[in-house]
């Protein structure tokens, strides 16, 4: 009976021509309440109470990120999810997908919708473009300090593949930033969770991910004191050029080892220890990298056990990369300090 009736809802919510326009919009990409508005041609107000309907019938769901609410269908190919409610919106997804090819009326509106969104997505892009122009000369000063990113990435994804064997699974990126690190794992994870705590940041992310299927990254706003996920939600969690921002580092990491599961694994990037106290100030890093033996106590103490670490030196900062596995339980109840093996 309860699934008859979430069909019941589901139907009625989808009972007006421009909710069906908002989840096929929201089938491309997660979007902001004033974006719909601005391709659906609607007043705010009107549109929110839409979105309000599809939203209490669980079709789809809001997110909050600083002073703005984005919109997601809750249901795409790429998140799974069990349930009658979650099966059935997988359900109805897929017909409005097949009444897009065979009602050409509905086509013709759901193209001109699509168009209209390319304008956003230029829009986005042209505000990233800006943000880097003002902040080049820095970051371009911070890169000269170290080696590319192609050889850092590369040696990462080696990294994990022999970490995880099957694959990273469900991965969070924590600091995400700009969200490249979210885009290279993006078609290798079963799901990538990308976090930040800059509104600011998530909105350079979410230009960088735009183009990719709906559903296979999330973005959400978070601290990495205080993770807003259940625990043992993650196989995979990455700390790219994130870490050395920690005053304390060592809650940092336990919070990262509550939210993975046992024997998933941890990945950081970040620098070796060094001494540019000038990173203190132009660049507010508050750890001047780690050593390795740092690094093992650091781990060891959340519930880690070493796994790898290898060394890439640039100009002057060298760049380090850690995996670790995450201990059963019980185990992990002990403090561990085991030495790194090399990668």
């Amino acid at each position: 009976m309860a699934m008859i009736m979430n069909l019941l809802e589901s139907l009625r919510a989808l009972a007006d021509p421009t909710r069906l326009r908002i989840m096929r919009l929201l089938a491309s990409m997660e979007l902001a309440v004033g974006e719909l508005a601005q391709v659906l041609g609607q007043s705010q107000p009107r549109v929110s109470r839409h979105v309000k309907i599809l939203c209490d019938a669980g079709l789809a769901e809001r997110r909050r990120e600083g002073g703005w609410v984005f919109l997601r269908a809750a249901i795409t190919e790429h998140v799974q999810r069990r349930g009658s409610r979650s099966e059935l919106g997988a359900a109805l997804a897929r017909v409005l997908a097949l009444a897009e090819q065979e009602d050409e009326d509905f086509a013709a509106q759901v193209r001109e919708d699509r168009q209209h969104l390319d304008a956003i997505r230029a829009t986005r892009e042209t505000s990233a473009a800006d943000y880097f122009a003002r902040h080049a000369v820095e970051w371009d000063r911070l890169r000269s300090l170290h080696i590319a990113d192609g050889p850092v990435e590369a040696a990462l994804l080696a990294m994990l593949e022999a970490a995880c064997g099957t694959g990273p699974g469900h991965l969070l990126d924590v600091g995400t930033g700009t969200g490249r690190m979210a885009e290279l794992f993006a078609a290798r994870a079963a799901h990538v969770t990308a976090l930040d705590k800059s509104p600011e940041m998530l909105r350079l992310a979410r230009t960088r991910l735009q183009d990719l299927p709906a559903g296979r990254v999330d973005l959400v706003q978070g601290d990495f004191l205080a993770l807003p996920f259940a625990a043992a939600t993650f196989d995979t969690v990455l700390f790219h050029q994130v870490l050395h921002y920690a005053l304390a580092p060592e809650a940092v990491l336990t919070e990262a080892a509550r939210v993975t599961a046992p024997g998933g694994v941890i990945a950081i990037v970040d620098f070796a220890a060094h001494d540019r106290e000038d990173l203190r100030l132009a660049h507010a890093h508050a750890r001047l990298g780690f050593s390795d033996a740092q690094m093992a106590k650091l781990l060891g103490d959340a519930g880690f056990a070493p796994l790898a670490e290898r060394a890439l030196a640039g100009t002057e900062l060298i760049v380090k990369l850690w995996t670790a596995r995450r201990l059963e339980s019980e185990a992990a109840a002990a403090p561990a300090t085991p030495a790194f093996s090399k990668s």
